[in-house]
């Protein structure tokens, strides 16, 4: 029989064989602790990314809407008066909707509403053209203008 015998360094713990499993090679984990820190940059870059374009469209509370009344409803139109708050002296471009009771969008628009120099709401009166019969007419947000 041929026995074989491994060289160890000083110092280094001497395991029984096959006792702890297989030992790992240096720099194995270090290779995946980089690439995992790489993918979390990565999906924390993109989830930024998407949070500011969200709160670009959506959030600007600068530009917040209140529909005060749906008014003058027929089988062609429905009349909306709103509220926009906007910076003062400023402009919004607000989308408006009108639904039928089942919920169908019937109509939609974009429209400009502007404050007077130093006011910071706006109260307008639009007219909904709609395709079907109205039930509710609705300002869906209001945005800067581009």
């Amino acid at each position: 029989m041929t026995e074989t015998h491994a060289t160890i360094s000083p110092g280094a713990p001497v395991f029984p064989a096959g006792r702890y499993g297989r030992r790992r090679a240096p720099g194995g984990k270090t290779r995946r602790t980089l690439l995992a820190g790489l993918v979390l940059l990565v999906l924390v870059t993109a989830l930024t990314l998407i949070s500011f374009r969200l709160y670009r469209q959506y959030g600007d509370p600068a530009y917040d809407a209140q529909v005060i009344t749906s008014t003058d409803i027929t089988d062609s139109q429905v009349l909306v008066d709103f509220r926009v708050t906007v910076p003062p002296g400023g402009s919004a471009v607000c989308v408006l909707r009108a639904r039928d009771r089942a919920g169908v969008e019937v109509a939609r628009e974009e429209i400009t509403v502007t404050a007077a120099a130093g006011d910071r709401h706006v109260t307008t009166r639009h007219r909904l053209a709609t395709t079907a019969r109205p039930f509710i007419g609705e300002v869906l947000r209001c945005r800067p203008p581009a």
